[in-house]
């Protein structure tokens, strides 16, 4: 029998086996398609007299088919609304116990996400009209890895007005987010040892090391990472604006030493200025880049100031770098891409980003005032002059994890960003304050108090 198509509701694709019988063929066809997942939940059929004229066969034996399927409950048939793919229980459900193990916390104040309710959904929407609008029509075809021009030229002005930063379109490269970015550069650097931050992200050391990067501890104390322990290594990640996790701006003299050390050895920095733009005490601090173009590789992305879901980053490189990177980025996706570039440059030029990230800065600062509120002269917090997440630290880990797990309540741990683990290590949780919603994270913070006094 001939596959078939259907120009009714969806296009289906059946194989039916002969064996057996047209009608026998048809049921098992049916069967297999729902259980395979390729007929989905929901997912409306044509009516008998279509499927019988499309696969040659009589609508007895086609209305035979659905009336089997129906009674064995892989489909449903409703007067006025047709036969339908019906909802299976799925082979894969967890069970009881692995469920409650995975469970959603009551409150999430975990690091590493801005508030996405606060996506400015209305601005984001004109700007992508606006874009789709004037964009060439090449600009829906392959692009530049570089990115495209109007992205890049936009973040040009607005990368050296807000943070400092000698950006160049031509020294540009857009990405699928920051990760993109730290897994092209430690291709580029082809096996070299890079220097990470510690403590600092474990994901961010498994991409290094997933892309033949070999990975060295570089010290972090109250004035930011330690140049004195580079050491040979050929690059060194660090984030100087608000440290990740224990939230330390990198101090004047310790920029100095790092452009240094990199002059001197002709080693590369990569600069994650992951949150620079949210500076509490004072005017954002201006990015490290600013200071040696030619030792640093700029990380920046809209996953903070917008939301991950965008998956847009970009490179400022120092001039030896592009076209590596470039090709690098050819070979691993092609190019990011292009209508969310497009939206973002309009986004860009219209200052409607510089209103949201002002507006987003006054929200979270409120949002640090209640958390030191709440904890007051009881609790050390660190990094509070910055950022979207506070270091609060414990005497013991183990124990306030266990009572908040208890509460419902989720935060992150300091331990699991320590290059390996030993005595001594400073305890702490990473209390995120970006990630609730306005209407729970009152009460999300009276739960942090009474776990920690609790503890």
């Amino acid at each position: 029998m001939n596959d078939f198509w259907s120009g009714v509701g969806v296009d289906l694709h059946l194989e039916p086996d002969p064996e057996g019988g047209r009608r026998v063929g048809l049921e098992r066809a049916l069967r297999d398609a729902v259980r395979d997942g390729r007929l989905a939940p929901g997912t409306r059929l044509p009516a008998t007299r279509r499927l019988a004229t499309e696969l040659g066969v009589s609508r007895g034996t086609a209305k035979a088919a659905y009336d089997q399927l129906v009674a064995e409950g892989y489909l449903t048939a409703r007067q006025g609304s047709g036969t339908q793919v019906a909802l299976l229980p799925s082979v894969d459900a967890e069970a009881p116990d692995a469920a409650a193990r995975t469970r959603v916390p009551r409150f999430d104040l975990r690091p590493g996400s801005p508030d996405v309710g606060a996506f400015p959904a209305a601005a984001w929407l004109r700007s992508l009209r606006r874009a789709i609008a004037t964009a060439p029509s090449l600009a829906y075809d392959y692009g530049d890895p570089r990115g495209r021009i109007e992205l890049r030229t936009a973040l040009s002005g607005y990368l050296g007005r807000a943070r400092g930063v000698i950006a160049p379109p031509e020294r540009i490269v857009i990405t699928s987010g920051y990760v993109q970015g730290l897994a092209l550069l430690t291709r580029v650097l082809d096996g070299s040892r890079v220097a990470m931050e510690d403590p600092g992200l474990p994901f961010h050391r498994e991409v290094v090391r997933h892309n033949g990067g070999r990975v060295v501890p570089v010290r972090v104390d109250e004035r930011g990472a330690c140049a004195e322990d580079l050491g040979d290594a050929a690059a060194v990640v660090v984030t100087p604006a608000h440290q990740y996790p224990t939230g330390v701006t990198l101090h004047p003299e310790r920029r100095r030493a790092l452009t240094d050390w990199a002059r001197a050895r002709g080693a590369l920095i990569v600069e994650d200025d992951y949150d620079g733009e949210f500076r509490y005490d004072r005017q954002p601090v201006g990015a490290l880049q600013g200071m040696a173009p030619g030792q640093v590789a700029y990380l920046g992305t809209a996953s903070k100031t917008l939301g991950p879901a965008l998956r847009l980053g970009w490179m400022v490189l120092p001039p030896h770098l592009v076209d590596a990177v470039a090709d690098a980025k050819l070979h691993s996706d092609h190019h990011t891409e292009t209508i969310g570039q497009l939206a973002l440059a309009e986004l860009i030029d219209s200052h409607a980003y510089d209103r949201h990230v002002r507006a987003c800065r006054l929200r979270y600062r409120r949002r640090r005032d209640q958390l030191l509120g709440r904890l007051g002269a009881r609790s050390s917090v660190r990094g509070i002059a910055a950022g979207l997440h506070a270091l609060v630290e414990v005497a013991d880990e183990e124990a306030v994890l266990a009572r908040a797990e208890e509460e419902g309540l989720a935060v992150g741990r300091l331990g699991e960003h320590w290059h390996a683990p030993g005595e001594g290590r400073l305890q702490g949780l990473v209390v995120g304050y970006g990630t609730p919603r306005e209407r729970v994270y009152p009460e999300a913070l009276e739960v942090l108090g009474r776990v920690l006094e609790g503890a």
